[in-house]
């Protein structure tokens, strides 16, 4: 027997399957507890229809972070394959840890970033997050790109990927996570977005995406 209230609200009928409660919960409740108080499986259907309305259409450029690092669809292109193994690495890496969201995965990459800045200084300092879960979305990243880097040793006899690439990868990464970002609690929308786009990138040749492009 379908229950008489939302077990959320406990007052509106509910009318739609909530996968991360189990449960039949109100459609009012579904939109206000979105990536709020519950945790979405990104297989969710009605997730997956509230993406786009949530987008707010892109960051104006004269809000990235970093303004003075310059990145255009000519260095996209010249080193998608350091982009894409990173932006991969952001994936699985954070949907690996259960609870991870995109607010982990943006402190792991200001560490990285910071770290990068730090080395171009001529110092060396590991800007690793204390945060759990953004500690080991970094532990991650660092493992990723040391197996690039080593890669390109063996296969060449040195490691093309620059550390000013690198720090312009990490930076890229940033602005299209905030760039994505829905400003909910338990968002994971650039994930969402990244899963989606290395999916499709199986199929077909992926578009250069630029954030505020």
């Amino acid at each position: 027997m379908a229950p008489m209230a939302c077990p959320i609200c406990e007052k509106r009928k509910p009318k739609r399957f909530c996968p991360a409660k189990n449960a039949q919960i109100c459609p009012r409740c579904c939109g206000e507890h979105r990536e709020v108080t519950i945790a979405c499986p990104l297989e969710c259907g009605y997730l997956q229809q509230s993406r786009e309305r949530d987008y707010s259409g892109g960051i104006d450029p004269k809000d990235f972070p970093y303004k003075e690092i310059e990145i255009d669809a000519a260095f996209l292109r010249e080193h998608s394959e350091l982009v894409e193994t990173c932006g991969r690495a952001v994936v699985e890496g954070t949907l690996a840890i259960p609870g991870a969201v995109d607010a982990d995965t943006r402190e792991a990459l200001e560490g990285f970033i910071r770290t990068s800045k730090t080395r171009e200084s001529g110092l060396y300092y590991d800007s690793r997050p204390k945060t759990v879960y953004a500690g080991r979305i970094f532990d991650h990243l660092r493992q990723t790109l040391e197996n690039l880097l080593r890669e390109e040793q063996q296969q060449t006899g040195f490691a093309h990927s620059h550390d000013t690439a690198i720090m312009k990868t990490w930076v890229f990464l940033l602005r299209m996570a905030l760039d994505r970002d829905n400003g909910r609690p338990k968002g994971r929308a650039y994930l969402d977005f990244l899963r989606l786009h290395f999916e499709q990138a199986k199929q077909a040749e992926p578009a250069v995406v630029v954030p505020g492009g």
